[in-house]
């Protein structure tokens, strides 16, 4: 898709050769320690084999060469890309899916996947879906309940009930 200097105008945001720079400097970054730990563990070749920093060496410099390519194409690049990344309206956009999806994994570790799941679901529901209250609340607990049911009863298979395990009643 061609680049539309009309269609930038009036936007206001950070640019894309921006992003990459940054989003390249956290992957080197995170190359590097993965390079310097596996460096600690044993990451060369033993007796009996591979040490335990072997492949995840590898993998490191793999991740940190990719990242230092990326960041010196995105400052050193002949193109500017200029081009707005994204703008405030699709910004508060993703983070009113992201922000509610990073709460919802923190409560899972106090309520559990079932409880954390049926409070997410509706209030996805109500706040961004605009469904009522009635209809949202009884999708979330028919959900739950089929999980529920699903994964407990059925397969046998727990999922994690939280630190307060508000499920505990249930006598699973």
């Amino acid at each position: 898709m061609a680049h539309d200097e009309h269609s930038e105008r009036g936007r206001t945001g950070v640019a894309t050769r921006t992003v990459e720079a940054l989003v390249a400097l956290v992957l080197l970054v995170i190359g590097v320690v993965v390079i310097v730990e596996s460096r600690r563990l044993g990451a060369g070749w033993t007796s009996d084999g591979p040490g335990s920093g072997y492949f995840p060496f590898y993998i490191g410099v793999i991740i940190a060469v990719s990242g230092a390519g990326i960041l010196y194409e995105a400052l050193h690049s002949k193109k500017k890309r200029t081009e707005i990344f994204v703008d405030s309206e699709q910004l508060k956009r993703v983070m009113s899916v992201l922000i509610p999806a990073t709460v919802y994994v923190l409560a899972i570790q106090f309520l559990g996947m079932y409880v954390s799941s049926a409070i997410y679901i509706a209030l996805f529901m109500i706040v961004l879906g605009k469904y009522s209250w009635v209809k949202s609340i009884a999708a979330a607990l028919v959900v739950s309940t089929l999980f529920f049911f699903m994964f407990e009863v059925w397969f046998k298979v727990p999922l994690f009930k939280g630190s307060l395990d508000p499920l505990r009643f249930l006598g699973y």
